[in-house]
């Protein structure tokens, strides 16, 4: 099933940004990072695999990272 697109309009930038354009630094200001996390490392690894990349002292996870 595809996508269903009405219009396309560009984006000010003043508003928002597409997700696949939103900076980095956004992100990090919005707390919020969806992750599909892989089978086999555990949430736990997952956490703190992030903290190291992105230079944080705090992460976490809201819920199960488990396999479905």
């Amino acid at each position: 099933m595809g996508i269903l697109v009405k219009a396309e309009e560009a984006t000010d930038y003043r508003y928002g940004y597409p997700p696949d354009q939103r900076p980095v630094d956004l992100h990090m200001d919005l707390g919020i990072i969806n992750l599909d996390k892989p089978p086999g490392p555990t949430s736990h690894e997952v956490t703190s695999w992030v903290k190291k990349l992105l230079g944080v002292e705090k992460a976490g996870h809201g819920g199960t990272l488990g396999l479905r």
